[in-house]
């Protein structure tokens, strides 16, 4: 048996390392992407009174709560693991801001139907990912922003003209994620009787293509994303028939990183780095948008 030479075992090891760390989904190995230019990681940051924060320093990342299926918002590669997106960036922009740098950077991706839980219970610090603010979640969690706002739309295949709205849903077969705002809507509205429910809005999505839905439903940001990777498959029907504020879900009590998260939104909105984001990632699917006023409370 021929022994490994050191200096070759030395290699072996840290490729192995390296191979473990993009299995972390942490932002500074092979499974992130790179950060935004003009974002500089702050220094010597101090949020007083927030237990998070203070957690966050302590194990020396942060842990931010993410989707991987929605395109332009937040998507991870299947092969190299990268995550991408305005929601995603939007989070290393929160991060740098709370001097964390892209290598402190964990992803943890929760279905929406856990978000809450994911939050209360500390599996992550901040939740990043189309979360719209509503007074049913603020019972339990917090939020900072809005960020964007988005509506509720229809995303059906290019060649269905039966669906022009919301009114012509009825006896047609809808999707949507379980615990997610607009399949309660659909629910509330009684647009349709027919729902079927996915933990991912891209299964809604190969169901809708397979013809097993007629329909998917949520906000048009997100569906946006769907109908430009299959422009010939899928379209948008454009009638929106709600307002979807997304926010920085945070720990229900630490109002003093809910503030700090506020300031560092705002400021990205004043110096022009949110309109960056937004065209470098949500943009490019033609959709225009400019930054909602913050909602402090």
């Amino acid at each position: 048996m021929r022994r490994v030479p050191i200096r070759v075992l030395g290699v072996l090891l840290a490729v192995l390392a390296l191979a473990l760390g993009a299995a972390c989904g942490r932002e500074g190995s092979p499974s992130g992407a790179a950060p935004v230019a003009g974002v500089p990681v702050a220094q010597n940051v101090q949020v007083p009174g927030s237990p998070t924060f203070a957690a966050m320093q302590q194990r020396g990342r942060i842990v931010i709560g993410v989707k991987n299926d929605q395109p332009g918002l937040g998507i991870q590669d299947p092969t190299t693991g990268q995550y991408t997106g305005f929601d995603i960036e939007i989070g290393r922009m929160i991060a740098a801001g709370l001097g964390f740098g892209p290598e402190q950077i964990e992803y943890k991706v929760v279905p929406s139907a856990a978000r809450e839980d994911a939050i209360s219970r500390g599996d992550v610090d901040m939740y990043v990912g189309t979360y719209t603010i509503n007074d049913s979640r603020k019972q339990r969690v917090s939020f900072a922003g809005p960020y964007f706002v988005a509506g509720q739309d229809l995303l059906v295949r290019a060649d269905d003209q039966s669906i022009t709205g919301p009114q012509t849903l009825q006896g047609k077969r809808v999707c949507s994620v379980t615990g997610s705002t607009p399949i309660q809507r659909v629910r509330d509205q009684n647009l349709t009787t027919n729902v079927v429910e996915f933990q991912n809005y891209s299964q809604c999505v190969d169901a809708l293509r397979g013809g097993q839905v007629d329909a998917v439903t949520t906000d048009n940001a997100i569906l946006a994303g769907y109908a430009a990777q299959a422009p010939d498959q899928l379209r948008v029907v454009g009638q929106t028939f709600s307002s979807e504020p997304y926010g920085v879900g945070l720990p229900l009590n630490d109002a003093a990183l809910r503030n700090k998260v506020n300031d560092l939104i705002q400021q990205a909105e004043n110096d022009g780095t949110w309109q960056r984001l937004y065209n470098e990632t949500l943009g490019r699917s033609g959709t225009q948008a400019s930054p909602p006023p913050i909602q402090r409370y």
